[in-house]
């Protein structure tokens, strides 16, 4: 058994014998998920534990900066040459170069969008002493954050098939700042309301990938925050929406090792804008629902009062891409498919 545990990753002929060898590396370093991504912290990687399961479950490879900083985590640092070069070998290529994720580039204003003169940019988390990670001693914990959006009615019947869904302004500020469409507030009725059960959050922007938790890749912001990523990556955790009572939710985390957290969209500090879960429910932040399509659809943006939708930073589509509080502007980014799983 001692020389099966220590078999070289050079022996692995496919990515599930890969696997293998990765879950005994995980057992022998004695870590939990957290644990293991604390320590690839420390070490300046990132290695979201919803991310874990990519490098564990054998269902496909997992991307080589992932496999380097779990490696390195599990205290395996001196052979991470070797996992890659066992990796490119099943893959069928050559090595890839792992270094740490350039920081995404700034993507320029939306121009739907504007910002009035004294309004902050909800993108741009505003510098101040301290942070918003929450009450001392509490632990950040895994949850979903929604963007809601109004359902503007039919006008006519000659209007029948189109819907206007304009978003309300999420502060005082936005009563000021621009051109708004009226809208009127669907009652929530069981063909407005989203699905109830375990359920996942696909940006319509990037409909492959669903919210779970990460770090930001530049670094401004330490705590785990919701951000997209791959959906088969989101696994062990799962999602549940917590009525409020009409079209207000919880969003709700669960995880085997690190139990319930429900989202919090933080509004000063370093991480302004961002939705970080947190274990006290009581403190995480009330969400409206609103579909954005015909009843009976299953499209929808999450609104906090007072803070505006939730949406990707700048449309991206690309892995890791942090969820962010702003404007309501029903652009594909501030769009969410929710279904039940």
């Amino acid at each position: 058994m001692a020389n099966q545990r220590e078999r070289s990753p050079r022996e692995a002929r496919d990515t599930a014998e890969l696997a293998a060898l990765l879950r005994n590396l995980k057992d022998r370093s004695g870590l939990t998920y957290r644990a293991l991504e604390e320590t690839a912290a420390r070490r300046g990687d990132v290695l979201p534990r919803s991310t874990l399961a990519t490098v564990l479950n054998g269902r496909g490879l997992p991307r080589p900066e992932l496999l380097a900083a779990f490696v390195r985590a599990c205290g395996d640092g001196a052979r991470v040459d070797e996992w890659l070069d066992a990796r490119a070998r099943i893959a069928g290529r050559t090595p890839e170069p792992v270094d740490r994720p350039p920081a995404p580039v700034r993507p320029a204003p939306e121009p739907d969008a504007p910002t009035g003169p004294d309004e902050p940019d909800p993108d741009v988390p505003v510098a101040t002493a301290g942070s918003a990670a929450g009450p001392p001693g509490q632990r950040p914990r895994r949850s979903w954050r929604r963007t809601v959006m109004f359902a503007v009615p039919v006008l006519a019947a000659a209007l029948i098939g189109l819907w206007l869904v304009a978003a309300p302004g999420g502060t005082e500020e936005d009563r000021d700042t621009g051109d708004r469409t009226a809208t009127a507030t669907a009652q929530p009725n069981p063909t407005t309301l989203p699905p109830n059960g375990y359920v996942r959050l696909r940006p319509v922007s990037a409909p492959r990938l669903c919210l779970t938790d990460g770090r930001l890749i530049d670094g401004r912001y330490t705590p785990l925050v919701a951000v997209q990523d791959s959906c088969d990556s989101v696994a062990p955790q799962s999602t549940t929406l917590e009525p409020l009572g009409g079209d207000s939710f919880r969003i709700v985390w669960h995880h085997p090792d690190y139990g319930k957290g429900c989202l919090k969209a933080l509004a000063e500090g370093t991480g302004r804008g961002l939705l970080e879960p947190w274990d006290e429910c009581a403190l995480g932040s009330r969400f409206h629902v609103e579909l954005s399509g015909p009843p009976g659809g299953n499209t929808f943006v999450l609104r906090v009062d007072g803070q505006g939708c939730v949406g990707i930073k700048g449309g991206s589509t690309a892995l890791g891409a942090e969820a962010v509080m702003g404007r309501c502007t029903a652009a594909d980014h501030q769009i969410f498919v929710i279904e039940r799983i």
